[in-house]
């Protein structure tokens, strides 16, 4: 991994580390993005009483730890493994494994232009790290459309390369939100009130898609890249569909349940 920050952490901050020393009361580390060490205590590894901290840790292995204690100026850092819960550790682990998917897209483009990858990785980074903190970031910017590499200082010819290669590797993965709408009336016109409804609830996104299923009932589908935008066009839906409801018309929208 090509990634650094300079200087120190800040406390309480989720780093990534690597075990390097195992003692009878604590645990080494090397913090992998600050090319420093620091060391959690044997309090600090897990609740409870502990007889042998290698039932926990073994040497080489990564753990993602917080930062408790820095003492700036012999550059000591105190961490903890126990106090990470299971969201921190899934973020930090995620935001490694995209900067590393950032990083091989970037040694993948030095392979096609005949270049060095760390020489190559320095030349893009020393633009993209002056506006983000993490390539995957920039990338994803660049596959939203809301940043331009060249713009960002790179020289126009590698803009292009990497912007081709970002929108080829980091093409969003899509949600889905499913369920079903039912509808039934005995007003006159109930043919008519039911295709305006449904026409209504097509205009709200082109990532709105529905599926006649008979007797009333109809499938519907919200397709997209983040779970925002697709709660919001399902609540404008659920409005659409509740708005149908009257002394002769009765209508329901229920969003299907998630799988496990």
């Amino acid at each position: 991994m090509f990634y650094k920050r300079h200087g120190l952490p800040e406390v309480d901050e989720i780093v990534l580390c690597k075990v390097t020393q195992i003692f009878p009361n604590s645990v080494f580390v090397d913090i992998l993005e600050f090319n420093h060490s620091g060391m959690v205590h044997i309090s600090e590894v897990s609740p409870g009483r502990i007889r042998n901290l290698r039932d926990f840790v073994s040497i080489g292995r990564q753990i993602v730890c917080k930062v408790l204690k820095i003492d700036r100026e012999r550059g000591h850092i105190d961490l903890s493994l126990r106090r990470v819960n299971s969201n921190q550790r899934m973020e930090k682990l995620d935001e490694i494994k995209q900067e590393l998917k950032a990083e091989g897209l970037i040694s993948n483009l030095a392979k096609k232009l005949k270049q060095p990858t760390e020489k190559l990785y320095l030349e893009i980074t020393e633009k993209v790290f002056k506006s983000y903190s993490h390539l995957y970031l920039c990338f994803k910017d660049v596959v939203s459309e809301e940043v331009d590499l060249e713009k960002l200082g790179l020289r126009k010819e590698l803009a292009v390369e990497l912007t081709t290669a970002i929108l080829d590797k980091f093409k969003p993965d899509k949600i889905f939100l499913r369920g079903e709408i039912k509808m039934h009336t005995f007003a006159a016109d109930g043919v008519d009130k039911i295709r305006t409804a449904l026409l209504n609830v097509k205009k709200i996104s082109s990532t709105i898609h529905l599926v006649y299923l008979g007797a009333g009932r109809f499938k519907f589908f919200i397709e997209d890249v983040d779970y925002k935008p697709a709660e919001k066009n399902l609540l404008k839906v659920t409005e659409i569909i509740e708005a149908f409801n009257d002394k002769v018309s009765t209508a329901s929208c229920e969003r299907e349940k998630a799988e496990g």
